[in-house]
């Protein structure tokens, strides 16, 4: 059996991981990430906590990967640019590999996470499956027969900037229409905010404390479930938005399954019974003929563990 340390860099976070080949965990742990150091300081951590766990599972390491935040060249193992960590072309993998007696790689995070959760998550009994986790943004991950697809330069799979409607709601990319301004958590909480404004009787104010600071993904839900029809409405244009990008994804790859984090993908079958519905007549050809799961992920915050694991393990296939 090969063993593999995964590695998950976030701006609060770094959390690593012993996976072995068959997907097993034989230990892990987090420590913060404290991204107002420099580059190099973080990557001493990194090093040091893969060869702590390595020292700790008793095992010597087939490889490393790394998801790292950002524009990651997943092919030199570098961090081109990344807003949350404040770095432009680190060369992280090398950087790491300075003291790991591994082969050490770096990819994207929403990417790890979607081979994580096809590795070990809701995505295991599929070769082909689109990831996305709804939050802030729209963070995707497309893995086709088993594999990762990056694009050209590792820059592709940017899900939550294809156009949903010209000219609509302004991204924070700078165009208009975007997916991701639409169907992410961070559009769902504007759309419910801009419902309560126009509707003091709903009960999203109650729910919501009467502060709209305190709104978040989960106050229209809530307040639909108590019977509101201000939050259904809410909850119905928040599903055909989200059906509309996936609707798209499925002519364009039909994957056996789309898995959803974040957040919204935790509110289960309230959400995925109506979507699935939705995308079903939206499918080109109908949905009957190879069907599309639409699915709950189910590794959360340690999906990008596990895949950054899996990463290292199919560059070295």
């Amino acid at each position: 059996m090969k063993y593999y340390a995964g590695v998950d860099l976030g701006a609060t976070y770094l959390k690593c991981g012993i996976i072995a080949g068959d997907g097993t965990l034989l230990c892990r742990e987090k420590i913060p990430t404290g991204k107002e150091r420099a580059a190099e300081e973080i990557a001493a951590d990194t090093m040091r906590l893969v060869c702590a766990l390595a020292q700790r599972a008793n095992v010597t390491l087939s490889g490393v990967g790394i998801g790292a935040p950002g524009t990651v060249d997943s092919q030199n193992g570098v961090v081109v640019y990344s807003n949350n960590l404040r770095w432009n072309n680190v060369p992280l993998a090398q950087a790491v590999q300075n003291g790991v007696n591994a082969p050490v790689f770096a990819v994207n995070e929403a990417n790890a996470a979607a081979l994580g959760e096809q590795f070990c998550g809701a995505g295991k009994p599929y070769r082909d499956v689109v990831f996305l986790t709804l939050g802030t943004g729209i963070g995707s991950g497309i893995v086709i027969d088993g594999k990762l697809y990056e694009g050209n330069k590792s820059a592709g799979a940017e899900i939550g900037h294809t156009v949903i409607s010209l000219g609509g709601e302004k991204c924070t990319c700078g165009r208009r229409g975007c997916f991701e301004a639409y169907a992410s958590a961070a559009a769902l909480i504007r759309q419910t905010v801009r419902a309560m404004k126009r509707h003091s009787e709903t009960a999203m104010w109650a729910v919501a404390g009467g502060d709209l600071d305190a709104v978040d993904g989960k106050t229209s839900f809530v307040a639909m479930r108590q019977g509101d029809k201000t939050a259904e409405t809410v909850v119905g244009n928040y599903v055909e938005y989200l059906s509309e990008g996936i609707a798209n994804l499925c002519n364009e790859f039909r994957p056996e399954a789309v898995l959803l984090g974040g957040g919204i993908g935790a509110e289960g079958e309230t959400l995925l019974r109506p979507l699935m519905q939705a995308v079903a007549q939206k499918i080109y050809g109908g949905a009957e003929y190879a069907p599309v799961e639409i699915l709950q992920a189910t590794l959360g915050g340690e999906a990008g563990m596990y895949g950054a694991a899996r990463y290292a393990m199919l560059r070295q296939a």
